[in-house]
């Protein structure tokens, strides 16, 4: 069912925050403000304050935990896998008490909603850490994806796809952009692929390019099958137009950094970049076709990530095949700035 998304100036995220805003009175600093997300394989805290036209971070944390690593096989979460998430979870409360946050949301995605002692994990995290886990739907994650990255839309008017390929899920929203530039959101489809999944489909070390070859080809297969049911409902309605692509994921913003030949990560060059569906495609594929070993010592990729990101490249190639665009606006923004913004404008923050 379609429903609006609220709009937003943009956030203004600066790598070094400013001085303090005040509130109206001038005498007390603008509170502080948490979004945690706790996906298949990252969590992630932002720590904000309100400024502003948007608000601005004083705080961040990033950890992967692969809390989903061998869930596809057993349907629970492991427990050197909540031993992980719960270190990490440990040291996000310690941030959010020494900032003397007023209030956070804290959410869980696509490994608690498959897990079937989920409720055991979020009753151990609250225990050992005082954080209280919102395991959130599909339908939420989206909207909150898009509610994080809108100011990056076109607001011209017509119909955006926005991805966000996850660590065990992939959520793709139709997006339509009406008058005053005001986004509604059509339609969404969440793909049961993520990085975390999909790469756990295949073994991650092959000893030739034509093995590698063939299992990049069966995992954008994999995925290709369950875009091929949402294909319809995801199109814009009506006349066939271009379509606007935005993406939100680290599979996406590290494939941006390769293309722009960053020796280093670079918030500030990526997020909000445009870069080609083709040049896009390219990267992902070269990826896929390099060893284990190859990839690691890439700028914006690591050991941690070198299998991961191949599963990501396959489920981008997917998606660009499915929906093709000339060029894909990339986003290092989502779920948690989506929170920020629906916590504060709740206190009556016009951002």
């Amino acid at each position: 069912m379609p429903f609006d998304v609220t709009t937003a100036p943009d956030t203004g995220v600066p790598d070094s925050p400013p001085p303090p805003s005040r509130v109206e009175t001038g005498q007390v600093q603008r509170r502080a403000y948490a979004a945690l997300d706790l996906g298949t394989n990252n969590c992630r805290l932002l720590i904000a304050r309100p400024a502003r036209g948007g608000f601005y971070v004083v705080d961040a944390f990033s950890r992967i935990v692969r809390l989903g690593e061998g869930l596809l096989e057993t349907g629970q979460l492991s427990d050197a896998a909540q031993d992980r998430a719960v270190a990490a979870l440990k040291a996000c409360a310690d941030k959010v008490r020494r900032r003397g946050v007023w209030v956070s949301r804290n959410v869980a995605t696509e490994a608690c909603r498959r897990a079937s002692n989920r409720d055991a994990f979020v009753d151990r995290v609250f225990a050992e850490t005082g954080i209280a886990l919102d395991v959130i739907s599909p339908e939420e994650e989206a909207r909150l994806a898009v509610l994080g990255c809108q100011t990056l839309l076109d607001r011209r008017g017509g119909h955006a796809l926005v991805f966000d390929i996850g660590g065990g899920s992939t959520e793709i929203i139709l997006v339509e952009i009406g008058p005053g530039g005001r986004e509604r959101i059509v339609s969404w489809a969440s793909v049961p692929w993520g990085v975390v999944s999909l790469t756990e489909t295949e073994p991650t070390h092959f000893d030739s390019i034509d093995e590698r070859d063939a299992a990049y080809g069966r995992m954008r297969a994999r995925v290709a099958e369950h875009l091929v049911g949402a294909r319809d409902h995801l199109h814009p309605p009506g006349r066939p137009e271009a379509l606007q692509l935005l993406g939100t994921s680290g599979t996406i913003t590290t494939l941006a950094s390769l293309h722009l030949g960053l020796a280093h990560y670079d918030r500030r060059k990526v997020d909000g970049c445009n870069v080609p569906s083709a040049a896009l495609r390219d990267v992902g594929t070269a990826l896929a076709r390099m060893a284990h070993g190859e990839r690691a010592v890439l700028p914006c990729i690591g050991n941690e990530r070198a299998d991961l990101i191949v599963a990501g490249c396959a489920i981008l190639d997917a998606i660009l095949e499915m929906f093709p665009s000339g060029e894909v606006c990339v986003a290092d923004r989502g779920i948690r700035e989506g929170i920020l913004r629906t916590l504060m404008r709740r206190d009556g923050y016009r951002l």
